[in-house]
Order: structure tokens, then C-alpha cells, then sequence
């Protein structure tokens, strides 16, 4: 049953991985044709020389932070207090949840909205549609199937492993068990253990939609700040990805550690966490010449992406994140606790809005 649990887990895992492949490719051919006067990043300081050692700079400091971020949460072992079955572990996820949600409405979505009612596009149909909420939407309940449509299949699974365990164990075991405990302490216990492994791979399916939705935008912003040539947006802009991406770590490292990966499991989700934007600002410096963050394509890909990734992280934040964990048992009979929880929220949530007005 574990090993069931944990090759689904690993196959979604390679989807998931594969997809953010997938995308790094198609924005490395993006076409630059058709380029508009203005960019996003505005017209009034531009210095190539000082822009590059920018996101040199950049490329080191994100790097270091998103590591620390994803990697405290996976190293609380050693941190009793840290742990998730403490008070700490829940406030720490409840302010990182904070942080997530803020990213989508206040990062995100507007980023999609600034991409897909650019003046570089023509006004129909863009300009005749909300074409950013609309996709969120979609995204979102996409996001909704994927969650239902895995749970109930491996839970399926489950329940038939369940089943041929326990037929197999009838037929040396169940008789003396019976005999010793009776028949309510044997069919208590599988239920535990299958409800046992219903939360783990929860845990493991929210993980994973939450960091695919995660790599989605930071490719994007990555991207986009490796192809600009202005550094009066990109120093403030390398402070605010430090603060989003060390705080966004510790939620996702969050969901992984309760997941329980492997060692190998563990590594390789860090990985591409911590490196996703800094390979996008690399990857950014070498189509610069190109890659053009205000042509019709780059604006109408990135917008698309954008809100599909809005849709994911409102969605994860809400339901997967903050609701599972304020409906849950723990909250509820903890009033203070909770109450502690709600003001870790609207910190985390406040801060990533504040850093908005830079970036």
C-alpha cells in the first residue's frame, strides 16, 4: 500500500517536472516579432553593464534564499519546536499560507492583467475580455479536478491493497489476532492504516500542484527579468523576489515534509524550486537579444501563464493550505491556537502585499 502511495506519487512528480521542461523550452523559441514601443519595465533607466551585474547578483541571492526557505521546514527534524505535529510548525505554515495567497491576487494576477491588456495587443479581442480571470477560473477548476479525480483514484488503489493485505494476512494471522483482541481491534486498526495513507497521499498531491504552480511563475518572472536592461526596476525587484521566494519556500517545504518523500524526492523538489528563477534570469541574459518582453507573443504566453498560475496558487492557498488546515481538528479545538494562526495569515498575506509596490 505505502509503495503504491509512493510510485503515484513519484509518476506525478515526473509530470509535473516534465511539464516545467516542457514550458523552459517553448519560451527559449518564443519569436520576438511584431515588438511594441514600450516594456514593461518602462523606458526610463536603462544601463545593460549595470543591469547585468543586477541579475548576477540576483541569480546568487535568489538562489540562497529559496534554498534556506524550502530547506528549513525539510530540516525541523533536528528542530523539535519545528516539527508538524507542534504549535510553531502550524503558525509557520499558516503566515508561509499567507504568503502564497497574496503572491496569486497580488503578484500574479495583476501580472497577467498587465500582459494580456497591454497596448502592444490589439484591442480585439483582448481588450473586449477578461481573458485573465477567465483563465484563472479555468485554472482553478482544473486545479479542483486534478485534486478529486487523483484522490479518488488512488484512494481506490488503496482500498484494494488494503483488501489483498488483509486476505493474505487471514489466512495465518487473523485467527489468533481474533482470538486475543477480538474482531473490532483488527478492523480498527487497517482503518486506521488506510486512513493513515488517504492523508498522506493528500499531503503528497498538494505538493505537488502547489510547487507546479509555483516553477510556472518563477519561470515567467525569471525570464522576464533576465531580458531587461533596466536597473532602476531590477534592484528593488531582487529584494522582493529574496523576501516572495524565502517565504513561499517555507510553504512549500511545509507540504512536502508532511508528505514524507524520500530523501531523493525531497532533494529534487528543492531543487527545482530554488532554481527555477534563477535559471530563468540566466536563460533570460541569453535570448535578450531575442527574447522581447513586450512583443505580442512573449505578452500573450506570459499573460496565458500567468493566470493559469494565479488560478493554481488561489486555489491551493485556500482550500489545500488554509481551509484543510483551519476546519481541521487541531484548529478547532484550539481556539488561541487558531487565533494565532489567523494573525500569522494576514502578516504573511500583508508583507507579500506591501512588497508589491516594487514589484
Amino acid at each position: 500500500m505505502a509503495s503504491s502511495c509512493s510510485s503515484a506519487s513519484s509518476s506525478s512528480l515526473n509530470i509535473t517536472l516534465s511539464t516545467t521542461i516542457l514550458l523552459i523550452l517553448f519560451f527559449a523559441i518564443l519569436p520576438a516579432n511584431g515588438e511594441c514601443d514600450q516594456s514593461k519595465y518602462g523606458e526610463g533607466c536603462h544601463d545593460r553593464s549595470k543591469a547585468m551585474k543586477l541579475k548576477i547578483i540576483a541569480i546568487s541571492s535568489i538562489l540562497i534564499t529559496s534554498m534556506v526557505g524550502v530547506c528549513l521546514p525539510l530540516f525541523s527534524r533536528a528542530v523539535p519546536a519545528l516539527q508538524p505535529d507542534r504549535d510553531l510548525f502550524v503558525v509557520v505554515k499558516a503566515f508561509a499560507s499567507g504568503v502564497i495567497l497574496a503572491t496569486g491576487y497580488m503578484h500574479v494576477l495583476p501580472d497577467s492583467f498587465d500582459d494580456l491588456r497591454s497596448e502592444c495587443l490589439p484591442e480585439d479581442p483582448w481588450h473586449k475580455f477578461p481573458f485573465t480571470t477567465f483563465i484563472a477560473m479555468l485554472a482553478a477548476i482544473f486545479t479542483l479536478m486534478v485534486d478529486s479525480f487523483s484522490i479518488s483514484f488512488f484512494n481506490k488503489k488503496i482500498a484494494n491493497s488494503s483488501a489483498v493485505e488483509a486476505s493474505d494476512h487471514n489466512g495465518t494471522n487473523q485467527v489468533k489476532e481474533l482470538q486475543q483482541f477480538g474482531h473490532g481491534h483488527g478492523h480498527g486498526h487497517g482503518h486506521v492504516q488506510c486512513q493513515d495513507s488517504r492523508q498522506l497521499l493528500r499531503y503528497r498531491v498538494v505538493a505537488q500542484v502547489l510547487e507546479a504552480g509555483i516553477l510556472v511563475h518563477s519561470m515567467v518572472i525569471g525570464l522576464s527579468m533576465g531580458a531587461s536592461d533596466n536597473p532602476c526596476t531590477i534592484r528593488p525587484l531582487i529584494a522582493a523576489l529574496c523576501f516572495h521566494q524565502f517565504f513561499e519556500g517555507m510553504g512549500l517545504g511545509g507540504s512536502i515534509l508532511q508528505a514524507e518523500y524520500g530523501l531523493k524526492v525531497k532533494a529534487i523538489m528543492a531543487f527545482f524550486f530554488s532554481s527555477t528563477t534563477p535559471f530563468g534570469i540566466a536563460l533570460g541574459i541569453g535570448l535578450s537579444k531575442v527574447y522581447s518582453d513586450s512583443s505580442p507573443t512573449s505578452l500573450i504566453v506570459e499573460g496565458v501563464l500567468n493566470a493559469v498560475s494565479a488560478g493554481l496558487l488561489n486555489y491551493m492557498a485556500l482550500v489545500d493550505l488554509l481551509a484543510a488546515e483551519f476546519m481541521g481538528p487541531k484548529l478547532q479545538k484550539n481556539l488561541k491556537l487558531q487565533g494565532l494562526s489567523y494573525i500569522a495569515v494576514l502578516l504573511g498575506a500583508g508583507g507579500m502585499a506591501l512588497m508589491a509596490k516594487w514589484a
